[in-house]
């Protein structure tokens, strides 16, 4: 993620940010151009302070304080993160409301992403089959007895919302063993399976190249998962998949990596946007020394992402022992991991023609075309 700075005075603001710290500038985010705005009122909206002939209102969802993203006036209602939520949680319960802001702020975190690569996506009315659509429900909606299953099918991405709730989520964690488990994992993973269908399963070509690296999606999905959490990974699952999740099935083998490629990369923005480095203080620490100078979202490879990540994460895990707490990044990639990565990264950063057919979609999505900054 950029680390952003107030049109009006030059502050540092920050993604989810409101309002300027120093000087109270409203602020909101504009997807088109992939940064912060500085605005002041004007008319029925807003206008920019940087460039006051240009005006914007805010998405439809910044009433209830759970989204501040701008869009076009005369343009659609919903930001293109919003527009794809099909039901939101009932806010006639007031405890609702906390938990829809936090599932709004980390879907906006991955509707980053997928617009820093302007990844294809369409809604229920562009695609009525298999378009994205967000459901994000409660226990209370079910039967006595049932819950929700967060979970992808066909297009639609249901979320519980109380993994919006840190102690139950934390519960459902150690019962189940995760040793990572966040409300951006979810919507990465469950984007893993949606992108699974847009730009694998649409090209038979790609498909078998796919099966030759994740396994033969044809497996029977759920007696894979009844396997999985009846017996748990098979020994030694480390030395090939990214997480012991990701052996339940090649979907899930697929959805996991896809995740981690957002992690890896948006993480290492982040750094790169506050210049952290790490230069250990030894003779013989050439494999720890790492300087983030490159634009991670547009790397030539998965390798180079790695190769920055690797003892970047060496020095945080070190930084959350210190301080008592669960490594930030428990994983290992290793190379059939990395076989696995890089194919990922393969389709994120497609060919001339499919990037045209994308920037095509993007200036739909976004509601307008780009502007110098």
């Amino acid at each position: 993620m950029k680390l952003f700075e107030c049109q009006s005075c030059g502050n540092p603001v920050y993604f989810d940010n409101g309002a300027c710290l120093n000087c109270g500038a409203r602020l909101g985010f504009l997807p088109a151009e992939i940064r912060m705005v500085a605005l002041e009122p004007e008319g029925a909206g807003f206008r920019s302070i940087a460039a006051p002939h240009r005006s914007f209102l805010f998405c439809a969802n910044a009433e209830h304080e759970v989204c501040n993203w701008l869009v076009p006036e005369g343009g659609d209602a919903f930001c293109p993160a919003c527009r794809f939520n099909r039901t939101v949680p009932d806010l006639g319960r007031p405890q609702n409301r906390d938990l829809w802001r936090r599932i709004e702020v980390a879907k906006r975190y991955v509707f980053y992403s997928i617009l820093r690569w302007r990844l294809p996506v369409q809604d229920r009315l562009e695609n009525p089959q298999h378009g994205l659509a967000f459901d994000f429900l409660s226990d209370e909606q079910t039967a006595p007895g049932e819950s929700v299953m967060t979970g992808h099918d066909n297009g639609i991405i249901t979320l519980n919302i109380s993994e919006a709730d840190d102690a139950e989520r934390e519960r459902r964690r150690t019962s189940m063993n995760e040793p990572y488990r966040t409300l951006i994992g979810h919507f990465r993973h469950e984007l893993g399976h949606y992108f699974w269908d847009e730009l694998v399963a649409s090209d038979w070509q790609t498909l078998e190249r796919c099966r030759a690296i994740f396994g033969d999606d044809r497996a029977d999905y759920g007696a894979a998962l009844q396997r999985h959490y009846q017996q748990g990974a098979p020994a030694g699952w480390q030395d090939a998949y990214i997480s012991s999740y990701a052996t339940a099935h090649p979907w899930e083998d697929f959805a996991e990596t896809w995740a981690h490629y957002f992690h890896i990369t948006d993480a290492l923005e982040t750094a790169s946007a506050f210049g952290i480095r790490t230069r250990p203080r030894l003779k013989e620490a050439e494999d720890l020394t790492v300087t983030v100078d490159f634009d991670p979202y547009s790397a030539a490879s998965a390798a180079d992402l790695v190769d920055a990540w690797v003892p970047l994460t060496v020095a945080l895990n070190s930084v959350n022992r210190s301080m008592g707490q669960p490594d930030l990044y428990p994983f290992v990639l290793s190379k059939p991991v990395m076989e696995k990565l890089d194919f990922i990264h393969g389709l994120i950063h497609c060919g001339p023609a499919q990037k045209a057919q994308r920037n095509a979609r993007w200036e739909k999505l976004c509601g307008a075309q780009r502007e110098p900054a």
